[in-house]
């Protein structure tokens, strides 16, 4: 029996391996059309690879999976963080979780996970040809048969199973391999981005972190937590990043044009901030607004936002009347900044949309409509967060999609 994986990624590998563990005897093929495999991974996580999430933070799912949360807590139950962080340790990556939860190699080398299961791919005889991008997939009903037709001069293949893992599609017209099969698919978008504030004089501060800091888009309940980073196009950061991939849809039918709140005091109500800059106040009446501040924020950036509250930064605090404290405070609670852009958050590209999961069984992955078609990955409608969550989904879907077919093809 000759099984086809479209897609060297995370999903596409994983899948493929545990295929082949199960089916020692079917011959398993993965086809890549880029020029390498697990490229993705190769630089996920900064080049150190953050494969997962202890999930010790995670209070809901729909938190870190805008789309696809039901979807995950079935699958997970068959296939956790915890089986994850196992499986690589089995085939000897040593793994460790930092403060924020996420997973890393102990060698901080993303290429350790790449070479690992480039190696079990090796060793269990699995085929792997990259060069070879799938154009289209027609299925012949009456002998079960799938076609592939390859780019380029190459000559197409067939298989009795085919597992579709192309990751996520930028362009739509990529979805198009699936048009002789009548697939639903959603409008792909990005997921994952930092965003552009051109001429905001917040720029000038480059670098600048903000630890705790929140995130929304007025009058929608897209909101945000965590740090946020403050870069030369605009603002960046988990709690960036985190607000971009749930309202991936909304910002891409806005054109990337709209208002965001920032609170840079976290998730601090103004009254609780106005107690605390009070206290600042009563402890240094004598000294300017700009030589004492909250702890969490830096001299320049809070200078900045002394100045956006239009209040005199060499005032001193003995001499701010209510006006100017609750300027202040509303600075620092409901900063509102106009957005106008995105910037791809380095080589990391996540989409939301691709193949509808209304397509799919959402036990086994596999199409409703055509027996022995399965997905697994980003190619389906399901992505995440920052923060290892989307390699995860990757795992979990690709041990799922081996599992399925062992059930289905064991004699």
């Amino acid at each position: 029996m000759h099984i086809a994986v479209i897609g060297a990624g995370a999903a596409g590998c994983f899948a493929a391996i545990g295929i082949k563990r199960r089916l020692p005897e079917a011959d398993v093929t993965i086809y890549e059309g880029g020029k390498r495999q697990l490229a993705k991974v190769s630089v996920t996580g900064g080049g150190r690879c953050n494969l997962t999430n202890s999930f010790n933070q995670v209070k809901s799912l729909a938190h870190i999976y805008p789309r696809g949360e039901r979807l995950m807590k079935r699958l997970l139950k068959g296939f956790s963080h915890t089986d994850a962080y196992e499986w690589f340790e089995n085939e000897g990556v040593r793994l460790t979780t930092q403060e924020d939860e996420c997973v890393f190699p102990v060698s901080q080398d993303a290429m350790e996970i790449v070479n690992t299961l480039t190696q079990i791919i090796n060793r269990l005889g699995i085929r792997l040809l990259t060069g070879h991008r799938v154009e289209l997939i027609s299925h012949d009903k009456e002998n079960g048969k799938y076609s592939l037709r390859f780019g380029g001069n190459r000559s197409s293949a067939t298989a009795d199973c085919v597992v579709v893992a192309i990751g996520g599609t930028p362009a739509a017209s990529q979805l198009n391999m699936f048009s002789p099969l009548d697939i639903i698919t959603e409008n792909p978008v990005p997921s994952l981005f930092s965003m552009c504030l051109p001429g905001d004089g917040i720029t000038k501060l480059m670098g600048t972190v903000v630890e705790e800091a929140t995130t929304s888009i007025p009058g929608t309940k897209f909101k945000a937590d965590g740090p946020l980073l403050i870069t030369h196009w605009g603002m960046s950061g988990p709690a960036i990043l985190k607000l971009s991939s749930h309202a991936a849809r909304f910002l891409h039918e806005h054109e990337y044009k709209t208002d965001i709140c920032i609170n840079w005091c976290g998730g601090r109500k103004a009254e609780e901030v106005t107690e605390e800059l009070s206290a600042i106040s009563a402890s240094n009446t004598k000294k300017q607004l700009a030589s004492a501040y909250p702890p969490h924020l830096n001299a320049r950036l809070w200078q900045h936002l002394i100045e956006r509250s239009q209040v005199n930064p060499q005032l001193r605090w003995g001499e701010l009347h209510r006006k100017g404290l609750n300027k202040l405070v509303n600075t620092l609670t409901a900063d509102i900044r106009r957005v106008d852009g995105k910037c791809r958050f380095k080589e990391e590209f996540v989409t939301c949309g691709g193949v509808s999961l209304k397509n799919v069984n959402h036990s086994t992955l596999e199409s409703k409509d055509h027996d022995g078609l399965y997905f697994a990955g980003e190619v389906l409608d399901v992505d995440a967060v920052t923060g290892g969550f989307n390699l995860q989904a990757a795992w979990t879907m690709g041990h799922t999609v081996a599992v399925a077919i062992e059930k289905k093809y064991k004699n």
